[in-house]
């Protein structure tokens, strides 16, 4: 049956034609088959369709109706932009009551995907004041112009917290291609939790330092300046010599006497950095890169000792070529900035 099928599939009207033309002949269904190779059947079928219809050409179906108007693929996709947490389920039976049709909720996932909306996690930024936005916007206008050559003697640093567990409870929402940090599709909150380690890192133009692990605890003060300032940073100050530049953001244990006092006696100037600007620091992808590295794993760790060992291999597996891109890329950031007026930059 198999085989009749694609034979009759790939019958041309001009095969169809002979055939009708031997039958209307005399010729026998069982001698015409022989003859074009096919299967009795199929010349059976043919000939009793050109009995009845009085045309031997194939018709064609135009498939399954569609469930929905052009007007109801709008209200669809205006539902969801309205509200981008609502589930296609839930859509599907607003729909199905504004239009009295049942809708399925795979109908609806269809007209939003083209209508150019995908189902992601929503972004977590931290929240900005109309002051956070003026002194980010006055930062980008600084070092929007710089180069390879400002940029290749900053070391830029920062901490991040990575979790055995994930913490995004689920919640999906519908947002375009390319519109990630929208502030449509961002959710704005100042702490993340779940049981993890606390790393720091520090990235520059054709070098990185080591990935250091903190051991349980707060980070305060003097466990930033021992295990940061004296371990890494003083060797990046005696290599660069002193034009170097060292960033770190305005993290309370950053900004106390005695990181300042340590600044001062080896000669590191520190980069002024606007505050609550995660987003424009290249690290921060540095951060996602190796969140989805872990994820992608085979056996992703389950234990903090796993965590730990898969982070520093997925940090020095990590290519160069990308960490350079995204430093280099600083200046692209400060014009989007600049042209959402300081806000989360969109992406």
């Amino acid at each position: 049956m198999a085989n009749d099928q694609s034979v009759r599939r790939h019958l041309d009207a001009f095969t169809r034609s002979r055939i009708i033309g031997k039958l209307e002949e005399g010729r026998s269904v069982t001698s015409v088959a022989a003859e074009f190779g096919i299967a009795h059947s199929i010349v059976s079928r043919l000939w009793r369709q050109f009995q009845t219809t009085g045309t031997a050409i194939r018709g064609f179906s135009s498939g399954r109706p569609r469930g929905t108007t052009p007007a109801d693929d709008r209200y669809i996709v205006l539902q969801a932009r309205r509200n981008r947490r609502q589930t296609a389920g839930e859509i599907a039976r607003h729909t199905t009551q504004a239009t009295g049709r049942p809708i399925s909720r795979f109908t609806v996932a269809r007209r939003l995907h083209g209508g150019g909306l995908i189902a992601r996690r929503p972004v977590r930024c931290v929240p900005l004041t109309p002051t956070h936005r003026r002194r980010r916007s006055l930062w980008c206008r600084e070092q929007r112009i710089w180069r390879y050559n400002e940029w290749g003697r900053v070391l830029l640093t920062d901490e991040s917290r990575f979790s055995l567990s994930s913490d995004s409870h689920r919640i999906l929402i519908w947002r375009e291609l390319g519109s990630r940090n929208h502030p449509s599709n961002i959710i704005e909150r100042d702490r993340y939790g779940g049981r993890g380690v606390l790393v720091w890192g520090g990235i520059m133009l054709g070098s990185r330092t080591d990935l250091h692990i903190f051991d349980a605890g707060s980070v305060n003060r003097t466990r930033y300046c021992n295990e940061i300032f004296l371990p890494y940073v003083r060797l990046f100050r005696g290599a660069m010599g002193l034009q170097s530049l060292f960033m770190d953001d305005n993290a309370p244990c950053h900004r106390t006497v005695t990181a300042e006092q340590l600044l001062d006696s080896e000669d590191i100037e520190r980069m002024d950095w606007p505050a609550r600007s995660p987003d424009l620091n290249p690290i921060e992808h540095v951060w996602d890169f190796l969140g989805r590295r872990l994820e992608a794993r085979t056996l992703p760790p389950v234990t903090i000792r796993e965590l730990r060992l898969a982070l520093q291999d997925e940090w020095a597996a990590m290519p160069q070529q990308l960490i350079d891109t995204l430093i280099l890329s600083m200046g692209r950031s400060c014009e989007t900035c600049l042209a959402v007026r300081g806000d989360h930059i969109p992406n």
